[in-house]
C-alpha cells in the first residue's frame, strides 16, 4: 500500500509527520492553507475543542491538537484512513483525541456536544456541503467557527448556507476555495 505524508506545521509537534493511505478522494489540506487557517484563529487553540468531521490524513485535527487543543474529534468513515488516524496518535503520543468511524452526516444527526471549532473539508465531488450546514448550527459554542474547504466558490444564500452564517475570512489555493465562517449574531 503506498503511504503519503503530510508535516504538522506548528505547535508541541511540529514538524512531525502524519502518514496516511493513497485513498481516492482523500487530499490533504495544504501547509499554506493551514498556516493561513491557524494565523486566522490566532495560532494557539488552547483549551478549544475541535472536530474534524472528514478527517482524511487528519492534518487539520492533528495541528489543531499539537496547537494545544483540549479535546479534538477526528470523523473517517474510511477504515483504511480511521487505521491510519489512530497509528499517527499512537507514533506521536498524542493524546486527547478521539476517533469515530462513521459517517459525517449520520454523526451530526445524532450528536449532542458543542463545539469551538468545525473543520468541514468533504469530497468535493459528494455536493454535500448544503446538507451539512443545517446540523452544523446546533453543534457550535456560541463564539465558535466553522473552517470549510470547497472545489468552489462559496455564496451566501438561501440554497447554500442559510442567513444564519457569514464569512468572516476567506482565500484560494489553486482550486482550492476555503473559509472560516461565523454565525451571524441577532
Amino acid at each position: 500500500m503506498i503511504q503519503n505524508k503530510v508535516r504538522i506545521i506548528g505547535g508541541a509537534w511540529r514538524r512531525r509527520w502524519l502518514t496516511f493511505p493513497a485513498t481516492e478522494g482523500l487530499r490533504p489540506t495544504p501547509d499554506r492553507v493551514r498556516e493561513t487557517l491557524f494565523n486566522w484563529l490566532g495560532q494557539q487553540l488552547d483549551g478549544k475543542t475541535c472536530l474534524d468531521l472528514f478527517a482524511g490524513s487528519g492534518a487539520l485535527g492533528f495541528e489543531a491538537r499539537s496547537r494545544g487543543a483540549a479535546q479534538v474529534t477526528l470523523v473517517e468513515r474510511e477504515r483504511q484512513a480511521m487505521r491510519a488516524l489512530r497509528e499517527n496518535a499512537k507514533t506521536l503520543g498524542m493524546d486527547r483525541l478521539e476517533f469515530l468511524e462513521t459517517d459525517a452526516m449520520s454523526l451530526l444527526a445524532r450528536e449532542q456536544r458543542r463545539f469551538d471549532v468545525i473543520f468541514l473539508d468533504p469530497p468535493f465531488h459528494k455536493g454535500i456541503l448544503p446538507l451539512l450546514f443545517p446540523l452544523l448550527e446546533n453543534r457550535l459554542n456560541p463564539d465558535g467557527m466553522v473552517y470549510v474547504e470547497s472545489g468552489k466558490p462559496l455564496e451566501i444564500d438561501e440554497n447554500l448556507l442559510s442567513n444564519n452564517w457569514r464569512i468572516w475570512r476567506e482565500g484560494r489555493a489553486g482550486k482550492v476555495f476555503y473559509y472560516l465562517l461565523t454565525r451571524r449574531t441577532a
